[in-house]
């Protein structure tokens, strides 16, 4: 994984310097030799990028050796671009689409969320439903909390990210009469969910999978 860091920003920093060299030689006649003072203007932008490079790895590397880092913390700092709000604000939106369309059978918009082991089980609940007329209703109160609780990174690089959702919903099933045969519509459950989310942090799509739920 440090390889592709290594590749990414001496990318950033080849593209910055061939656009700071433009800048600074412009357009010149085929078979012009730099001067001694653009070669030094040339030398002087090439130290200072290297210096930059240098900087960022070294703040990097710091980030992912601080001792009062958490071992979530250090994995999820290895993360390209990752923001720990962001991703929970994301996890959060996912959790209730997910539930909800659980819920209305909606198998499109779970095929879209999770991986194909997990939406072969909701699918086959969702079938098994229909073929007994059973009818569920859930209404999603809210969250009390959602936090991370593990974080890996393949050797293939894949991203895994565990998150405890604590939520208050309110959950039914009626026969195809109408009748409730599970739960209180007046009741308001509070459920803890373990749901893992996976990304491959090579890809530049930036979706997260669901791969695993565990109460």
């Amino acid at each position: 994984m440090g390889q592709f860091f290594d590749i990414i920003i001496l990318l950033f920093v080849v593209l910055m310097i061939f656009f700071r060299l433009k800048s600074v030689l412009g357009t010149r006649p085929e078979g012009t030799k730099i001067s001694d003072e653009n070669a030094a203007k040339i030398f002087d932008v090439i130290m200072k990028e290297a210096e930059k490079y240098k900087a960022n790895e070294d703040r990097y590397l710091e980030k992912i050796n601080d001792v009062n880092l958490t071992e979530i913390q250090k994995t999820l700092a290895t993360i390209p671009n990752f923001n720990e709000q962001n991703f929970l604000s994301g996890a959060r939106k996912a959790f209730e689409m997910i539930l909800t369309a659980f819920s209305k059978q909606d198998v499109e918009t779970l095929e879209m969320l999770t991986n194909k082991t997990i939406y072969k089980k909701f699918n086959e609940i969702i079938e098994q439903r229909k073929a007994d007329g059973i009818i569920s209703e859930m209404d999603f109160i809210g969250f009390k909390s959602a936090i991370i609780v593990d974080a890996k990174v393949t050797k293939s690089n894949i991203a895994k990210i565990t998150v405890e959702f604590v939520s208050e919903q309110v959950n039914v099933l009626k026969d195809k009469d109408g009748n409730v045969i599970e739960g209180d519509e007046q009741y308001i459950q509070t459920i803890t969910d373990n749901w893992t989310f996976e990304k491959a942090i090579t890809s530049t799509n930036p979706n997260w999978i669901l791969i695993s739920t565990k109460k």
